[in-house]
């Protein structure tokens, strides 16, 4: 069989869902495993990213130019952790030939502190299940790249040994400095994960070792993080000589602790006054487990509310809970930023999802610029528009719908000169 029948066939072994927005060269792969066409490459992510949270792996197949769009959820995936492997299948063009430039997909690994694996035609089988372990034993998403030649070329699959962990979020008490603390930990030990792995291929004294060539006696699978070779060894690849400048890199220091909120000695929460505390209250009544968004409702992570599961970036809520907690919040300025492309993709695949938005006309945690009016950019949703201050509408709009999309703007004024409050823990 060809490479991207071979790709295709390795993902059904391992995989429960998979996204994808077409493009050179990796149009075929999608095509073979019949993944869902997504509006764009940050929402297909994000869909991976809940279905992670809801216990089953996923995959993301996109052309080298759809890393620049998905690079967000991807970076601050590391932050965040997540459960089930979440693996992106990128296919570079190295010549352009039929993409607007040549990037190299190797350096978003790098900038993710993910790993990178690039396998020939005799570790595909098994770059395909290793990707998925070590997105769940590292808490990250694994980028597979792959590239023309190795599609094209003629490839005898073997089957692989799966190996299934489970994959952690990063702990609620946790500060942003600890959860990044804590990525860098994994990124270490992603390094000696590297260091040990069969799948690079590099024989003693090698002179020639190549990097995603196909065929060759010595064969570096893991561009990153870069495995230790002979010195003067010749290094063929396909792209930009990522392996070559990277011969020197060092896995981050230890010893950062891990702050947590009990040791800083508080969190915190929204302000005194804040008009939506009615809406958090009663969906802590309601033991609701919610998406939250980046902004005011990225707070519901923390006591006293402690609602949300995870968040990813900015407008990511969206997409996010249609494939898990059904309950995305997030606010007027995520809504328009990013998580309209969303909503309309949830729209056209009729996912059931309720998603309430927070309407304070303002960007509060960037210092309170204005945002425009949301309604008129959600008129073709038919959303319902409550004051904050109405109990009993929320009480009686806050349910998912069976089918489709339930919009709830929730409408309230921050009061001025607004502060988050710090709680003692």
């Amino acid at each position: 069989m060809k490479g991207y029948e071979a790709v295709a066939e390795a993902l059904r072994d391992c995989v429960d869902t998979v996204y994808t927005v077409p493009g050179y060269p990796v149009t075929e792969i999608g095509d073979c495993i019949s993944a869902l066409m997504v509006t764009n490459e940050k929402t297909a992510l994000e869909y991976a990213l809940g279905d992670s949270l809801s216990g089953r792996r996923s995959c993301v197949i996109v052309k080298n130019v759809g890393m620049n769009a998905l690079c967000d959820p991807l970076i601050n995936a590391t932050t965040q952790g997540l459960v089930s492997g979440v693996v992106i299948i990128v296919g570079d063009d190295p010549e352009a030939l039929f993409s607007q430039n040549a990037q190299d997909s190797r350096y978003f690994g790098e900038l993710a502190q993910c790993p990178v694996i690039e396998p020939d035609r005799e570790t595909l089988s098994a770059a395909v299940a290793a990707a998925f372990e070590a997105s769940e034993r590292f808490s990250r998403v694994a980028i597979l790249r792959i590239t023309p030649a190795l599609l094209n070329e003629d490839i005898h699959l073997v089957e692989a040994v799966q190996l299934i962990r489970h994959g952690r979020l990063a702990d609620s008490d946790l500060t942003i400095a600890g959860r990044t603390a804590r990525a860098d930990k994994g990124t270490a030990g992603l390094f000696a994960w590297a260091e040990r792995s069969p799948l690079n291929r590099i024989k003693g004294g090698s002179k020639e070792i190549g990097v995603g060539v196909v065929g060759g006696e010595s064969h570096i699978a893991i561009p990153y993080p870069p495995p230790s070779f002979p010195s003067g060894s010749r290094i063929i690849e396909i792209g930009r000589p990522f392996v070559r400048e990277h011969q020197q890199l060092l896995p981050p220091q230890a010893g950062r602790s891990l702050e947590r909120f009990t040791d800083r000695g508080f969190f915190r929460t929204f302000c005194s006054g804040c008009p939506f505390k009615p809406l958090f209250s009663l969906m802590k009544e309601r033991k609701m487990q919610v998406i939250p968004d980046i902004g005011c409702s990225f707070l519901l992570m923390n006591p006293p509310y402690s609602l949300g599961i995870a968040s990813y970036c900015l407008g990511s809520s969206v997409a996010v809970a249609a494939q898990s907690t059904g309950i995305a919040v997030i606010g007027d300025g995520a809504l328009l930023h990013s998580g309209l492309n969303s909503l309309i993709d949830c729209r056209e695949k009729d996912i059931p999802l309720l998603v309430v938005v927070l309407a304070n006309s303002r960007m509060a945690m960037t210092g309170g610029q204005g945002v425009p009016d949301i309604k008129p950019y959600l008129s073709w949703a038919d959303p319902i528009e409550i004051p904050a201050e109405d109990s009993d509408s929320l009480s009686e709009a806050l349910s998912i719908p069976e089918t489709g999309q339930k919009v709830i703007i929730v409408r309230g004024r921050c009061p001025e000169e607004a502060a988050y409050e710090k709680v003692e823990c």
